[in-house]
């Protein structure tokens, strides 16, 4: 009988704690990946944004800079993904990184829109579960037609 005592509370109590936990609401990160079509550095009247392009949430240590958590997504039509996280990553460092683009004519990372920074814990006084990351970009070979007028709309004209 003592060993079925054992049994029992060395199986089946840890399975029934683990059911009894309250299930989490995943967070749901969030993020658009774009082509710099005029090669400004950031986004403009001219970005298109890129379907099909591969981006992914990395979670470090923040002392060891060991990876703990990985995963990938593609972006749809829109050039938008959408990933769902079910774990705290609290103190980690967790990022969202371009892998790659689809478009041979636009496949350069634009320098500095590489990664974008994402809060991943449920212990920041942030009530919503949804995460939205800074659009991130590649750069094309050369800027199209067109983009000196574009560019023209954010000189700072002076009177």
């Amino acid at each position: 009988m003592a060993r079925f005592v054992i049994l029992f509370a060395l199986c089946v109590l840890p399975a029934l704690v683990a059911a009894t936990r309250p299930v989490r609401t995943p967070f749901v990160v969030r993020g658009k990946v774009y082509c710099d079509t005029c090669l400004a550095g950031f986004e403009t009247s001219a970005t298109t944004y890129i379907p099909g392009a591969k981006v992914k949430i990395e979670c470090k240590n923040r002392n060891t800079m060991e990876l703990l958590y990985s995963q990938e997504a593609t972006t749809d039509s829109t050039g938008s993904y959408s990933l769902l996280v079910n774990e705290d990553h609290e103190d980690q460092v967790c990022d969202a990184l371009l892998i790659s683009s689809p478009e041979k004519e636009c496949s350069a990372v634009s320098e500095g829109r590489d990664r974008a920074r994402v809060i991943l814990t449920r212990f920041n006084g942030i009530a919503s579960y949804d995460r939205y990351v800074n659009a991130m970009g590649f750069a094309r070979d050369e800027a199209l037609a067109g983009c000196n007028q574009v560019l023209s709309q954010y000189q700072d004209i002076e009177d």
